[in-house]
């Protein structure tokens, strides 16, 4: 494995040591009513706490005069919202006393503003891992992060991270079938919040973290996880990446609202044994300020496809900048060894040394 010290030699900075924090870890039985399945958090956060970090969050991302114009039409359009997340909602409402309008809000506002970095890599041995980072400009986050294990019949169904008071995924793993990330697509704007909200109620279409538990909900397999992310209509853009069990078994997927844009999988054949995607179309260059992709590949390509492991790919998604100042979480994953599945809180993100 590639040390630290090789890392700087190669011209990679390291990240600096900073506390990492374990999240709580609450069992959400999808056996349960819709309306009841997350009292589970209560045991955890406080109310008011997580009512002060709702207001934050959609201060920060949605307008002020927008959040009050919409407040009475979100509540009418709350009908739309598909089961079982409309329960859900309404029944996060109810524990933490919130207002209905400001927990679908809340919802929504996590779709904007996620700047990630996954990768899939398969090595010598065609054993797959999955890593990410999720960086999100809202520190509180650090304090709201959860993982949670989904149980049905009182079997694990599927597992994944995410925030509380949010009943979307964007990292999650249904053991020995698949695991997916999601990545925003491109750089997504408060006025577009409100065109996702639209597209969610009036035109049926999923918001993208719905998607994800949908489909490890729902998917036998890896093909089946790539052909149901490819093509049931979302309300953003975005960049699905896919692991399985067997090798060869990883892909990225660059949606649109109505379907597939490209599909990028693993070639190890042809030496094209990991995938990074960051924020951006993989065949285009990133802006000149975001040098994630570039040092994620330096890094794989110096630690060399022999040598990696799940330990490798942590080492990888903690330097700087795929690591920094906004990353509020890495997870490890993989679907065929999942009691691997990995996640710490970055307390004050990742810095140069």
């Amino acid at each position: 494995m590639v040390t630290r010290a090789a890392l700087l030699l190669l011209g990679l900075v390291v990240y600096s040591c900073r506390a990492e924090i374990a999240p709580p870890t609450l069992n959400i039985s999808l056996d349960d009513d819709p309306e009841v399945r997350w009292a589970p958090l209560t045991e955890v956060f406080d109310a008011d706490f997580l009512k002060k970090a709702a207001a934050e969050v959609i201060d920060s991302t949605v307008p002020k005069w927008v959040h009050q114009a919409v407040k009475p039409i979100v509540v009418a359009l709350e009908k739309y919202i598909p089961q079982p997340y409309a329960g859900e909602i309404r029944g996060l409402a109810q524990h933490f006393g919130g207002s209905l309008s400001d927990v679908i809000i809340l919802n929504f506002a996590y779709e904007v503003s996620a700047f990630c970095t996954s990768i899939i890599a398969q090595n010598k041995k065609g054993h797959l891992y999955h890593g990410r980072n999720l960086d999100y400009p809202h520190s509180v986050l650090r304090n709201l992060t959860v993982n949670l294990v989904f149980l049905k019949n009182g079997e694990v169904a599927y597992r994944g991270t995410s925030f509380a008071g949010y009943v979307g995924l964007w990292t999650g793993q249904s053991p020995n079938k698949f695991s997916v990330s999601g990545d925003q697509r491109g750089s997504e704007h408060w006025w577009n919040w409100w065109k996702n909200v639209v597209s969610a109620f009036i035109y049926r279409r999923s918001a993208v973290s719905w998607l994800v538990r949908q489909t490890l909900e729902e998917a036998e397999d890896f093909q089946d996880a790539v052909m149901r992310l490819s093509k049931i209509p979302i309300i953003t853009k975005v960049y699905y990446i896919v692991g399985g069990v067997r090798a060869g078994e990883g892909a990225v997927i660059t949606r649109d609202r109505a379907g597939p844009a490209d599909i990028w999988p693993l070639d190890p054949v042809n030496g094209e044994w990991y995938r990074v995607e960051t924020n951006f179309d993989h065949w285009r260059p990133p802006p000149a300020r975001d040098h994630r992709r570039e040092a994620a590949n330096i890094a794989l390509n110096a630690t060399g496809q022999e040598h990696f492991d799940i330990e490798a790919l942590y080492q990888v998604l903690s330097l700087f900048p795929v690591c920094n100042g906004i990353t509020v979480y890495t997870t490890t994953m993989s679907a065929a060894a999942p009691d691997k599945y990995s996640t710490v809180v970055r307390p004050k993100g990742c810095g140069p040394t």
